[in-house]
Parts: C-alpha cells; sequence; structure tokens
C-alpha cells in the first residue's frame, strides 16, 4: 500500500473511530436517563402498597426499562467491540506509514 493510501485509510479510520466513541456516548447518556427515571419510579412505588394495582404497573414499567437497558448495554458492547478492532487496525496502518517514511528517507538517503 502506497503513502498517499495508507494516509487516506488512516484517515477514514480515524474518522470511524470518532463515530464509535459518539455513538458509545449517545448510548451511555441514554442509558443514564433510563436509570434516572427507573430511579424516580422506584421512589414512587416505595409509597404504593406493593400488591396495588399501581404499584404492580409500575413493576411492570420498571421491568420494560430494565430491557431497554440491557438491550442498550449490549449495543454498546458492540459499539466497544468495533472501536477496538478500528484501533488495532490504525495501529496497523502507522506501523505501514512508519515503514513507508522509512523506506522512502532510505531511498534518498
Amino acid at each position: 500500500m502506497g503513502f498517499a493510501a495508507s494516509q487516506a485509510r488512516y484517515l477514514m479510520l480515524t474518522a470511524r473511530q470518532s463515530d464509535l466513541e459518539l455513538q458509545g456516548q449517545f448510548i451511555n447518556q441514554a442509558r443514564l436517563s433510563l436509570a434516572n427515571i427507573t430511579g424516580a419510579l422506584f421512589t414512587i412505588s416505595a409509597n404504593l402498597e406493593p400488591e396495588s394495582p399501581q404499584a404492580v404497573a409500575l413493576q411492570a414499567r420498571i421491568a420494560a426499562i430494565q430491557a431497554l437497558d440491557k438491550a442498550l448495554e449490549l449495543q454498546l458492547r458492540r459499539v466497544d467491540t468495533q472501536r477496538d478492532a478500528v484501533q488495532t487496525e490504525i495501529e496497523a496502518v502507522r506501523k505501514v506509514i512508519g515503514k513507508n517514511i522509512a523506506s522512502t528517507f532510505k531511498t534518498f538517503g
């Protein structure tokens, strides 16, 4: 791979890594919002009778929110795995660029 192609690949991978990091931040923000909602629902349910219809409905909502959180956690793991793969590829491209630079200076040196 030539220097220009390596540099273009490096820039593309860096952009992809930034995109994945942003996705991870959005997922974490959504999970934090769900945690806040769940906490508020637990606070409300603490003031209700455990077997009352309102408490049962709140428990169902809490369970649904927890299921959403688990789905977001899995999505975050996928994003982290992709980010790690991109980071590994970035390191490989850096080595290729370094070798290209070294061979260029050997040619002229």
